[in-house]
C-alpha cells in the first residue's frame, strides 16, 4: 500500500487526483463540524446516544449526527437509496432493463437513486426531529417561538427548518462523493464512509491520550492493548477478506477461417466474503427497526421498556443479550445467501461459459455446471456467513478487554468497511499508475 501511494505521487495526474481528493474529504470534515443554529449540543448528544441506531449512523458520518451538525446524515440516505434500487433492479423488470442499457441506462438508474435519496433523506430528519422533539430539549424552541404562531407553531417550524438543513446537507454530501468519483481518485461514496470512520476512531483515541496528559497514565496500557487487539483484528479480517476460491475453466481450440482461438485457461474466482458488509448492514438495520419506531414514537411506554428487556445488546438482563444475539446471527445468515444469489448467478455463468467455448474439467456443460456452480457458491456463502456472524460480536468483546469506553471506536459495520475501501483503494491506484505507464511506454 505504502509503495502504491509513493509509485502514486511520483505521476503528476495522478498527484493532482489524490490532492483533490483529499480537498473535498477536508471540506466534509469542516461540514460536521458546522453546527446548525436553534439546537443544544448537549440536549442532541444526549437523544443520540440514547438510540441503537442513531449511534451506529453517528459513528459513520464521523460523530456529525451527535453533534448536530450539517452533515449530521452524512452519506446514510444515499447509501440507503442505492441498496433500495439495487434490490429493486432484481424485481422490477424495467429496472433490470435499464441496468443492461450500458451508460444510458447507468444515468436513469443514477437519476432514480438521487431523487430516492431526496426522499430517504426527508424521512430519516422528520424521524430524528420527533425523537428530540421527544427528548424534550434538544431544539430551542426560543429561536423559532413568537407570539403570533405559540409553542407549538414554533415546534413545527423548527421540524421544518432542520428537515431543509438535514436534507440539503445530506445531498451536498452526495455530490462531494461523486466528485471524488468523477475528478479524484474514484470510489467517493466508499472514501467519505471510510473517512467518517477513521475520523470517529481517532477522536476516541484522541481523548484517551487526554485522560493520559490529565494524569490518568493507567490509560496508557488501554491504548497499547487497543492497538495490539486493532492490528490483529485487521489482519484477520483482511486475511479472509483476500481468500476465496479459483475454480479452473479450459477453452476449447476454435478455427476461424485462418486464425485459431481459445486453447487457454482460466479461473473463476469466489471470494468467501463476496457480499462484503451489505448481509451485516441489512441484519442490523432490521434488528434495529423495532427499537427505531418505538423510541421515536413511544419513548416511555411499556413496550419500549419491555423490548429493551427482552431484545437488546444492551438488555441488562442475559436474556434479552442471548435473544437478540440468536436473532442477529440467523439474519447474517439470511441475508448473507439472499445477497450471495444477487451477486452471483450460476446459471448466466455456465451460459457464458458454453457460449465461449469453455468448460470445467470433470463437468458437463449446461445445467451439471450451473449446479456446481451453485453448490461451491453456497458452500462458500455458509463460510463467508460464519466469518461474519463473528466479526459481529468477537471486536466488541475483545475491545471491551481495553476498556469499556473503547468498545464502540470501531464497530462491527466499520471495521470491515475500513478494510474494503483501504484494499479497494490499494487496487484503483495500482491499475491508475499502470495505466499510466503503458501509456508513457506507447508515447
Amino acid at each position: 500500500m505504502i509503495e502504491t501511494i509513493k509509485n502514486a505521487f511520483r505521476n503528476k495526474d495522478i498527484r493532482k487526483k489524490i490532492l483533490l481528493t483529499l480537498l473535498i474529504l477536508l471540506i466534509f470534515r469542516l461540514g460536521c463540524y458546522i453546527p446548525v443554529p436553534g439546537l443544544l449540543r448537549s440536549e442532541f448528544e444526549t437523544a443520540v446516544n440514547s438510540n441503537d441506531f442513531l449511534m451506529l449512523m453517528s459513528g459513520i458520518t464521523g460523530n456529525a449526527l451527535s453533534n448536530g451538525t450539517l452533515f449530521a446524515l452524512g452519506i446514510g440516505p444515499y447509501i440507503n437509496a442505492s441498496i433500495i434500487v439495487q434490490l429493486l433492479t432484481v424485481g422490477i423488470p424495467a429496472l433490470e432493463r435499464w441496468s443492461k442499457q450500458g451508460e444510458e441506462g447507468k444515468k436513469k438508474i443514477d437519476r432514480l437513486t438521487r431523487i430516492l435519496t431526496i426522499v430517504l433523506a426527508i424521512v430519516q430528519s422528520i424521524g430524528i426531529i420527533v425523537n428530540f422533539a421527544n427528548n424534550g430539549n434538544a431544539i430551542k424552541l426560543d429561536l423559532f417561538a413568537s407570539d403570533s404562531i405559540g409553542e407549538d407553531g414554533a415546534l413545527w417550524l423548527a421540524g421544518v427548518y432542520m428537515t431543509i438543513v438535514y436534507t440539503a446537507g445530506a445531498m451536498l454530501v452526495m455530490w462531494l462523493g461523486e466528485r471524488i468519483t468523477d475528478l479524484g481518485v474514484g470510489n467517493g461514496i466508499s472514501l467519505i464512509i471510510f473517512i467518517g470512520i477513521l475520523s470517529t476512531a481517532g477522536l476516541s483515541i484522541v481523548d484517551k491520550f487526554g485522560q493520559v496528559f490529565d494524569g490518568d497514565v493507567d490509560q496508557l496500557w488501554n491504548i497499547a492493548l487497543f492497538i495490539v487487539l486493532t492490528v490483529i483484528i485487521f489482519f484477520a479480517i483482511v486475511f479472509v477478506d483476500l481468500a476465496e476460491r479459483k475454480i479452473p475453466v479450459q477453452y476449447a481450440k476454435q478455427v476461424r477461417g485462418t486464425k485459431m482461438y481459445g486453447g487457454q485457461s482460466s479461473v473463476i474466482p469466489m471470494k468467501i466474503t463476496g457480499s462484503g458488509v451489505m448481509p451485516l448492514i441489512f441484519a442490523f438495520a432490521i434488528i434495529s427497526f423495532p427499537s427505531m419506531i418505538i423510541s421515536l414514537f413511544w419513548p416511555d411506554s411499556s413496550a419500549s421498556r419491555g423490548l429493551t428487556e427482552w431484545f437488546s445488546g444492551s438488555s441488562p438482563y442475559w436474556y434479552g443479550q442471548v435473544i437478540y444475539a440468536v436473532v442477529l446471527c440467523i439474519l447474517i445468515f439470511a441475508f448473507a445467501f439472499f445477497y450471495a444469489q444477487i451477486q452471483f448467478n450460476p446459471e448466466d455463468v455456465s451460459r457464458n461459459i458454453q457460449q465461449n467455448g469453455g468448460f470445467i474439467q470433470g463437468i458437463r456443460p449446461g445445467k451439471p455446471t450451473a449446479a456446481y456452480l451453485d453448490k461451491i457458491n453456497k458452500r462458500i456463502t455458509l463460510f463467508g456467513a460464519i466469518f461474519l456472524t463473528l466479526v459481529a460480536f468477537i471486536p466488541s468483546v475483545a475491545f471491551s478487554w481495553a476498556g469499556q469506553d473503547l468498545v464502540n471506536v470501531f464497530s462491527t459495520t466499520g471495521i470491515l468497511i475500513v478494510v474494503s475501501v483501504a484494499l479497494e483503494l490499494d487496487k484503483q491506484l495500482q491499475s491508475q499508475v499502470m495505466m499510466k505507464n503503458y501509456k508513457g511506454f506507447l508515447k
